[in-house]
């Protein structure tokens, strides 16, 4: 019979079980009041959740220019959809049924032609409004107390913006202005792009000169147009036309730390207020040509519809009324129909600058150069 081995032997025999250690004495070992061998770590006690610091959370500065950016192409693309949607419920006259059949009958492409036609000047307006006093509030914030030099919403946006963007919301503004608002873009652009009169030219007198030289240009374009203003009596007209280039020559630079903050917050809800206001035109304004549709058997009398078609088929012509409701006329008993301009087409001033209209946009002047305006007709002016 076989025996199996005992590990007697020594460790470095090999295969061998070196002997056990020796017990270590207790009797010299030092330990703390509660009985805990000294010199041996022990585990802290966890701290309660409650005792934490709350430490605010702070955006990594490439993730704050993220969400601005973010928020700031959330609103150019949400407010002209947001805006469309809202002119078909006006012209509907908040009827869900004819806001459906509008719905149904107006494309989107037509839609957004219609948007971009009257909504373009709301659109370059606030985004002139907000790269201009943008770049005022950027130059500023260095002036801020140590601490409180977070940047305002409209200069985060100014930074984030590349420069032919803001270089296309002017000229988007200088072709859909009327010609007496354009004045106003000379002292945005300067604070825009930080035009200071110092930038002309090192020296004094140069630099004056080219004043003198701008504002006498200035002056011979609309010198015709300021003595009509002033023999008519029109002083809104002259102060719109004279004041904002004065005003270019000093709104550039830096502002006084103390006014900084206030005005950030005065001026975001300024301009929302302003787009608001300019928005209420803009939504009400049809998406529909207006019409006067003349109906009625043959050798019979007749009847002036005057509205907005919606659709044409082989059997009825539906007319969206301007007092409200909608029309099924047949289309057998047409007679005949007239394009209308609308009453905030008809001109205020008669005042021009040279063969242009002071109300018309640079694409509206050079439009009527092509095709004048014609004779209103006579059943436009009839109320219907």
């Amino acid at each position: 019979m076989s025996t199996v081995p005992t590990a007697t032997g020594d460790a470095s025999a090999g295969g061998g079980v070196p002997p056990p250690r020796p017990s270590v004495p207790t009797d010299h070992v030092e330990v703390d009041a509660v009985g805990w061998p000294t010199g041996v770590p022990r585990a802290e006690p966890a701290v309660p959740v409650a005792d934490v610091e709350q430490v605010p959370v702070r955006w990594e500065p490439a993730e704050r220019r993220a969400r601005a950016s973010q928020s700031f192409w959330t609103a150019v693309v949400g407010v002209p959809a947001i805006f469309s949607v809202l002119r078909l419920g006006v012209e509907a006259g908040g009827e869900l049924q004819t806001t459906l059949l509008l719905v149904a009958n107006v494309g989107p492409v037509n839609l957004l032609a219609g948007f971009l036609t009257t909504a373009a000047r709301l659109l370059s307006t606030g985004l002139v409004a907000v790269f201009a006093l943008g770049a005022v509030l950027a130059v500023s914030v260095e002036r801020l107390p140590p601490g409180t030099r977070r940047r305002p919403l409209f200069a985060r946006w100014a930074d984030l913006t590349p420069a032919w963007v803001v270089l296309a919301s002017f000229l988007l503004a200088l072709l859909t202005w009327p010609l007496l608002y354009l004045p106003l873009l000379l002292p945005a652009f300067a604070a825009a792009f930080q035009l200071r009169p110092d930038r002309l030219h090192e020296w004094v007198v140069p630099r004056l000169s080219a004043i003198v030289a701008l504002f006498a240009g200035y002056g011979w374009l609309l010198l015709p147009t300021l003595r009509d203003a002033g023999g008519q009596g029109e002083l809104l007209v002259l102060a719109l036309l004279v004041v904002p280039p004065v005003l270019a020559l000093f709104i550039a630079g830096p502002l006084p730390g103390v006014v900084i903050r206030p005005l950030a917050s005065l001026t975001e809800v300024a301009v929302l207020a302003m787009l608001v206001w300019a928005a209420l035109p803009v939504i009400s304004t049809p998406v529909l040509p207006l019409t006067v549709t003349t109906v009625g058997a043959e050798n019979g009398p007749t009847e002036d519809v005057r509205g907005h078609v919606v659709t044409t088929d082989d059997v009825n012509m539906v007319i969206l009324q301007e007092r409200g409701g909608v029309r099924y006329v047949p289309v057998g008993l047409v007679r005949a129909q007239v394009l209308c301009p609308s009453e905030e087409e008809l001109p205020r001033h008669r005042l021009r600058i040279h063969d242009f209209h002071i109300e018309d946009s640079l694409l509206e002047g050079m439009g009527r150069r092509v095709r004048p305006v014609h004779r209103i007709d006579a059943a436009c002016r009839s109320p219907g």
